[in-house]
């Protein structure tokens, strides 16, 4: 069989072994569970990455990752493993959400075991709405959220908050190299993190007592790598310990309309004219431009002809640095500016009567929500007239809550 023949073979699933590599307790190294990684023993002039490259381009990868799952929940099932052992299985945020099927194996898995999804940081920001469903869905079906490789890319930072990851783990860049400024301020965005919601951090790539020790100085209390096992068939791996607890986080509810969520809030509301809003709005873009960690940004600004030229040219400046800027509005079209993403109204969504402009990132969170009041604001009042209710609040949980709001309705 020629080598193109093999690799197509090898892209659909075909050969496909499990293997199994510890996830620990760094404070006992007891086994707590294991990652489930691809493997082609088989082949062994190409390489598991070549596989899932060559998947994606023939277009198989839904096909590569449903037979990965199965091999791999298969084989720990078979393994007899104790209830409730973590297996973490990677998934691409892409790739369509295979909880809802009606699959026996799978149901049969997650009823025994204290399944994980691993998300991998590619491509987490083409499809927000895709990616915040499917996170969703998992947790109502009971599933962990591990957002993993969390270093290797500045997107994961800002994704943080708004996935809210049931596990942080870790790039083994973090672990094994001396810090330099972009690791700290990785591990500052991730502490940050964890001091708010206490999600367990894993670090991968440890290999030594060194690397153990700067795991356990990251904050990390769960580990992985050369020092505890390599990825093995799970018949010759250790009997996991029951010494560690699943973290729980209750199932996040669909975001209303911005402006709603203000009104479930205790914040202050106030009424002023629109140059107030715009001072404010550039303000916060100020914010956002001088945080040496980048925020998404997330502005609503009801219709087109208010994505003015000089606001388009200081979008396009934020989105020289920021991971997602994306600007809301009725008739807006889908590619406003440079780097600016634009998402299109209907005209009967309640957002086109808000303006909304959100920053959130590891160190910043801040939202301007406005509702514009109608009353006496007729066809004859000036635009600089216009009359808003709005809150400025820094409030994570609401600034977060408005943040998933709009990235809802990201297509």
């Amino acid at each position: 069989m020629s080598e193109i023949s093999t690799l197509d073979a090898a892209a659909q699933g075909q050969g496909v072994v499990p293997a199994f590599q510890p996830i620990v307790n760094l404070e006992s190294a007891a086994v707590v569970g294991f990652e489930a990684l691809a493997r082609w023993p088989r082949i062994d002039t190409i390489g598991v990455g070549d596989v899932f490259q060559h998947a994606d381009i023939v277009g198989s990868r839904e096909q590569l990752n449903e037979r990965c799952a199965n091999a791999a929940l298969a084989a720990a099932l078979d393994a007899d493993l104790p209830a409730k052992t973590l297996i973490a299985v990677n998934y691409e945020p892409d790739s369509p959400y295979p909880g809802r099927v009606d699959v026996e194996l799978l149901r049969h898995a997650r009823s025994r075991f204290t399944l994980a999804f691993e998300l991998t940081e590619r491509g987490m920001l083409t499809h927000p709405q895709t990616l915040l469903a499917t996170v969703a869905a998992m947790r109502a079906d009971g599933f962990l959220v591990v957002l993993d490789d969390v270093g290797a890319h500045p997107d994961s930072l800002a994704l943080l908050d708004v996935i809210e990851p049931d596990i942080i783990k870790l790039d083994m860049t973090l672990v094994q190299r001396r810090p330099q400024k972009a690791q700290a301020r990785t591990i500052t965005a991730v502490l940050a993190h964890h001091e708010r919601t206490q999600s367990p951090i894993l670090a991968e790539g440890i290999e030594n007592e060194t690397h153990l020790k700067h795991a356990l100085a990251l904050g990390a209390s769960l580990g992985q790598g050369f020092k505890y096992g390599r990825a093995e068939p799970i018949a010759s791996t250790l009997p996991p310990s029951p010494d560690w607890a699943a973290p729980t986080r209750s199932t996040r509810r669909k975001a209303p309309a911005p402006y709603d969520l203000v009104e479930q809030s205790s914040g202050a509301r106030r009424v002023g004219p629109k140059h107030i809003l715009t001072a404010l709005s550039e303000h916060i873009e100020t914010q956002a431009s001088c945080t040496a960690d980048p925020p998404i940004i997330l502005t609503a600004l009801q219709q087109r002809r208010y994505f003015t030229p000089e606001t388009g040219r200081r979008y396009a400046e934020l989105a020289r640095f920021c991971p997602l800027v994306a600007v809301f509005g009725e008739d807006l079209p889908t590619r406003p500016g440079d780097g600016i993403r634009g998402v299109p109204l209907d005209p009967d969504d309640p957002l086109c009567a808000e303006w909304t402009v959100v920053a959130l990132g590891p160190h910043l969170a801040v939202a301007l929500i406005a509702r514009e009041c109608f009353i006496g604001n007729g066809p004859e009042i000036r635009d600089c007239d216009r009359q808003f209710e709005f809150i400025l609040s820094f409030e994570r949980r609401l600034v977060t809550e408005a943040a998933h709001s709009l990235l809802q309705r990201m297509l």
